[in-house]
C-alpha cells in the first residue's frame, strides 16, 4: 500500500444516504432490510466490552482495575460508539478536486473470472449491497452487477434472473469457508461479510492481490498480498490463498527478493522504489500461517522453493549486530529520512524476525533439520539484536534515544510474535502518542502526513494485537470505530478524516484483512511463530 503518497486523499464532505428498503421481487433473494450499507452498520457491543474508543491505548492494556470514573467514561464512549455505528455507516464522501477514488464501494457478480467496478458516488446514494454478495441494489430498485464472465457493469430490473444467479453464487462462496463474528453475534458479520466479498473482488485470477481499485491503489504489493493470503486462510478459502501464494512464487527474484509493487498482470512496477525488506518476512509468515491453518504439507512443494530463497536472502541480509540492512517497510519512506538511516525501523525488523521463525519451522515440518536450525540461529540473532538496540529506548521506530513511535511495533506481539510485557507497555504507548480526536490512529508519531486524517489498517493493527492478545474490550472497540466508519455501502475506506468522513480509497484491502483476522482471533487463537 502505497503510504508516501497522499496527495489523493482529500478529506471531502458527506452526502446523505438513503435508508435502505427491502427489495422484493428478485428471485431467489430475500427483501433486505437489512442489506450492507446505512441500515447495515452492526449494533453497540454490550456496555462490558470495551473502553473509550478513542484512547484504546491510553492505559496500560494489561491493568484490570475499574475505578467508578473509569465506568462514567467507558458508558459515555460507548453512548459515543453507538451513535457512530448508527450514522456512520451513511458517509459518503462526495467527489471534489483530486478524489477521484471517492466511489464507496465495487459493484461485482457471481461469475469467475471474479471482476470488481467502482460504484460512482452519484449511483451510490441510497444504494445498498443484497444480502452477502457484491450486487448493488440502485436507490430507484434496479440493481447494478457485473455478468457472470464479464468485466462491466450493466443495471437490469430486480426480476432479471442474473440477479439471483450472482446473489446466490456469492452467498455460496460466503457458505464454503466462514464469516467470523468475533463471538459477538450479528453485530460485526456484516463488515466480516463485505470485507471477504471485496477481497475477492480485488484478488485477479492470476493470484495478484490489488491494494485498492484506484489509480496509485491498482498494484499488488507484496506485503498487502501476505496479509491477504492469512485472511482467505482463516475464512476457510485455502484456493484462493494458495492462488495469492503462487503468484508471489511466480513474481519472486532469483535472490529471494521482490519488487516494491506489482501490476496485475504480474509485471513488476519500474518507477524507482528501491525493493522493500520487510515484505520478505510478511511472505514467509503468510507462508507458514497458510501451512499451519491448513495442514496440508502436500501443497508445500511448489511454495517451498520460495520460502529457501526469502529465508536465505534474509539470512545472508544480517550484519555482525544481527540486523537486516535498512530499508523501506510499510511507510514507503526513504531510510534517509528515518531518525536513524544508517540501521532498519521497527517496519523491517520485525516482519524479518517474524518470517524467519516462520521459515524455521516450516523446514521443521518438511523434515529439514540443518536449514531448520540455519534459520533458527538468524531469527536469535535478530531477536537478540531487538533487545539490545530496541529494547532501551522502549521499542520505537528507530532505535535512538528520543526515538518515535510507530504502529510496527506491533510486529512484536501476537500474532507475529510471542507477547513479552515491555512489549505490550510500548503498543499501549504508541496507541496513545498515535491516536487523534476522530477515534483512530494515525501512522506513527508525528507523522508527517496529513496530522488529522486516521489510518484504519495502523488501527486495525492496535485491534490485532489486542485481539491476539486477549485484551478483548479494546479489540472490540477498535473494530467499532472500524465498522462506524465505513462508507455508505459499509465499505471499509483507507483513511478517515476529521469530521469521521472516508478519506481514502475503499475497499483497502489490507484493513479487509486485518479486520477479519481480528474478528478471527476473538474466536479462537490465532497461531504464533
Amino acid at each position: 500500500m502505497a503510504m508516501a503518497e497522499e496527495q489523493d486523499a482529500s478529506v471531502t464532505a458527506s452526502v446523505r444516504a438513503r435508508p435502505a428498503p427491502g427489495v422484493p421481487g428478485v428471485p431467489g433473494v430475500p427483501g433486505v432490510p437489512g442489506a450492507s450499507g446505512a441500515s447495515g452498520a452492526p449494533a453497540v457491543p454490550p456496555a462490558r466490552r470495551g473502553p473509550d474508543h478513542r484512547g484504546a491505548g491510553r492505559r496500560n492494556p494489561v491493568s484490570r482495575r475499574r475505578s467508578g470514573a473509569r465506568k462514567v467514561r467507558r458508558a459515555t464512549a460507548l453512548l459515543l460508539i453507538a451513535a457512530l455505528i448508527a450514522t456512520g455507516g451513511a458517509t459518503a464522501p462526495e467527489p471534489s478536486s483530486g478524489s477521484g477514488w471517492a466511489s464507496p464501494g465495487l459493484v461485482g457478480g457471481g461469475g469467475w473470472p471474479f471482476a470488481g467496478v467502482p460504484l460512482s458516488p452519484e449511483q451510490a446514494e441510497g444504494a445498498a449491497y443484497l444480502p452477502d454478495s457484491s450486487v448493488v441494489r440502485l436507490a430507484d430498485g434496479r440493481v447494478r452487477l457485473i455478468p457472470s464472465g464479464g468485466d462491466t457493469p450493466i443495471t437490469v430490473d430486480a426480476s432479471d434472473p442474473r440477479v439471483g444467479r450472482a446473489v446466490r453464487s456469492d452467498n455460496a462462496w460466503l457458505a464454503q469457508g466462514t464469516v467470523p463474528t468475533g463471538g459477538q453475534g450479528q453485530t460485526y458479520r456484516d463488515m466480516a461479510a463485505r470485507a471477504l466479498l471485496d477481497l475477492r473482488l480485488l484478488t485477479r485470477p492470476n493470484g495478484a492481490s490489488l491494494a485498492s481499485w484506484y489509480s496509485k491503489w491498482r498494484y499488488s504489493w507484496p506485503r498487502d498480498s501476505a496479509f491477504t493470503v492469512a485472511a482467505f486462510t482463516v475464512t476457510g478459502h485455502p484456493s484462493e490463498a494458495r492462488r495469492v501464494l503462487r503468484f508471489l512464487a511466480r513474481a519472486q527474484s532469483d535472490n529471494g527478493m521482490w519488487a516494491a509493487r506489482y501490476n496485475a498482470d504480474g509485471t513488476a512496477v519500474t518507477d524507482g522504489r528501491a525493493p522493500q525488506l520487510d515484505s520478505l518476512g510478511w511472505v514467509l509468515w503468510a507462508a507458514w500461517f497458510y501451512r499451519v491453518q491448513t495442514g496440508a504439507p502436500d501443497e508445500l512443494p511448489d511454495l517451498w522453493p520460495m520460502v529457501r530463497r526469502a529465508a536465505d536472502h534474509l539470512t545472508r541480509s544480517l550484519d555482525a549486530e544481527g540486523l537486516p540492512p535498512a530499508s523501506s517497510d510499510y511507510w514507503e519512506r526513504d531510510p534517509g529520512r528515518e531518525q536513524d538511516p544508517r540501521r532498519p525501523t521497527l517496519g523491517v525488523v520485525g516482519p524479518v524476525l517474524a518470517g524467519l521463525r516462520a521459515a524455521a519451522d516450516l523446514a521443521r515440518m518438511r523434515g529439514e533439520p540443518g536449514r531448520s536450525a540455519q534459520w533458527q540461529s538468524a531469527a536469535q540473532r535478530v531477536s537478540d539484536a531487538v533487545a539490545r538496540q530496541f529494547a532501551p529506548y522502549g521499542y520505537p521506530r528507530s532505535p535512538v534515544p528520543g526515538g518515535l513511535m510507530d504502529t510496527s511495533v506491533t510486529f512484536l506481539a501476537a500474532p507475529f510474535a510471542p507477547d513479552d510485557p515491555e512489549v505490550t507497555a510500548a503498543i499501549g504507548d504508541a496507541a496513545r502518542k498515535q491516536a487523534l480526536p476522530n477515534g483512530g490512529v494515525l501512522p506513527g508519531e508525528r507523522w508527517s502526513g496529513t496530522p488529522d486524517v486516521a489510518w484504519t489498517p495502523e488501527t486495525a493493527l492496535f485491534g490485532l494485537n489486542a485481539a491476539a492478545s486477549g485484551r478483548t474490550e479494546e479489540a472490540l472497540s477498535r473494530l467499532s470505530w472500524l465498522a462506524a466508519h465505513r462508507t455508505s455501502l459499509g465499505v471499509l475506506p483507507e483513511k478517515v478524516g476529521p469530521t469521521g468522513k472516508p478519506a481514502g480509497p475503499a475497499p483497502l484491502g489490507w484493513t479487509a484483512s486485518l479486520v477479519l483476522l481480528s474478528l478471527s482471533a476473538l474466536e479462537h487463537p490465532l497461531p504464533v511463530p
